[in-house]
């Protein structure tokens, strides 16, 4: 088992930034790919980006690629989204996930391990 805590979410204004943090415990951390997913109201859960175990390694969405950074630190056994330059189309819940690969798959069913999610929201 790995258990997932988000933190880091809140209101912001457009343009404005925000880091996520998630901490993760239990299994090794660094058997583990990770993942930053979100979800709109209304709408299907959608990729934001994934990190390799290794954390060389990266894989953003179109939508967020240049604005959003992800990193990781194993031995701190967390891993942060760094988000820039926010857009009210960025507001929904932000979930990180930890899949037993290698690299950090944009697939959802790839992710066996979920944190419970943290709310971004952007206004205009």
């Amino acid at each position: 088992q790995v258990q997932l805590v988000e933190s880091g979410g809140g209101l912001v204004q457009a343009g404005g930034s925000l880091r996520l943090s998630c901490a993760a415990s239990g299994r090794t951390f660094s058997n583990y790919a990770m993942g930053w997913f979100r979800q709109a109201p209304g709408k299907e859960r959608e990729f934001v980006v994934g990190i390799s175990r290794s954390g060389s390694s990266t894989n953003y969405a179109d939508s967020v690629k240049g604005r959003f950074t992800i990193s990781r630190d194993n031995a701190e056994n967390t891993v942060w989204l760094q988000m820039f330059s926010l857009k009210p189309e960025d507001t929904a819940v932000y979930y990180c996930a930890a899949a037993p690969t290698i690299f950090g798959t944009p697939r959802l069913s790839a992710y066996t391990y979920w944190g419970q999610g943290t709310q971004v929201t952007v206004s205009s």
